[in-house]
């Protein structure tokens, strides 16, 4: 099996912490020149540190906040000027949890916004590169909801679906090319992000962070929640040249939560 990624180039988004450094830190460790991408410089730095240089590669950072896509849209584009990138893993935080009628609609528009406006303007700025190697990967990290939209996450419910969508649409497009476009979707992991999610509903329903995530680990036929490393091999395999023929699909990861097929 073919996973070696040396001389490819790959940009990873949120990649400052939870699911997003680990993808980097097992891109690094397959040969890729990582591009660190996130809003923090100084955990950018801390985690430039950390990425493997088997293959004597030079890894870089970018900083930009996802919530201003002109930023993220120059940063990209003034990078690939003189650097092709070869694989892309779109991540970035989730919205607020939530009703979803009772969030208001700036907060769609924010997540909109940050997700697909973002992975769009970075799309169009590396896919050139990406035809002219005639190797492309995206690897968008987004989430279970896209097949079963989460009870108290009714924007991000709603954007990763869109996001979800996007990528079908890209995948057919961009096929032909040698570009894949896959998404990743994580379940119940061990992040901020999870630990976010249970605080806020242990506030609204009277109960601990501690009694949620229990009742989240129990909704999980094996048993416990996913450690960001476990996402981080499925991003790895769909970004490397042993994934060549799989286009345009969803991955759940998240040890069998999801109900349906």
């Amino acid at each position: 099996m073919d996973l070696d990624l040396s001389g490819k180039r790959a940009l990873v988004g949120g990649s400052s912490q939870g699911i997003g450094k680990a993808a980097a830190i097992e891109l690094a460790a397959l040969g890729a020149d990582v591009i660190l991408l996130a809003r923090n410089e100084e955990k950018l730095k801390a985690t430039l540190n950390d990425l493997p240089t088997v293959e004597g590669q030079n890894h870089s950072y970018l900083v930009a906040d996802f919530s201003n896509a002109d930023v993220v849209k120059q940063v990209i584009e003034d990078f690939v000027k003189e650097n092709p990138i070869h694989i892309v893993v779109n991540n970035t935080g989730g919205p607020p949890g939530g009703l979803a009628i009772h969030a208001d609609v700036s907060e769609y528009l924010q997540a909109f916004n940050n997700h697909l406006i973002c992975n769009q303007l970075i799309a169009q700025a590396v896919v050139p590169g990406m035809k002219e190697a005639g190797y492309g990967r995206f690897v968008n990290i987004i989430s279970t909801s896209v097949k079963t939209p989460l009870y108290g996450l009714g924007v991000s419910n709603t954007i990763r679906g869109a996001v979800g969508n996007w990528s079908k649409t890209l995948a057919s497009e961009l096929g032909q090319y040698g570009i894949t476009v896959n998404n990743v979707l994580p379940g119940a992991t061990h992040t901020n992000r999870l630990t976010s999610i249970a605080e806020v509903r242990a506030g609204k329903q009277g109960k601990t962070a501690e009694d949620i995530l229990e009742g989240m680990t129990g909704e999980v036929p094996m048993g416990r929640v996913g450690k960001p490393e476990e996402v981080a091999a499925a991003v790895a395999f769909l970004a490397s040249p042993a994934a060549s023929y799989i286009n345009g699909i969803n991955i759940p990861v998240d040890g069998g939560r999801t109900p349906c097929l």
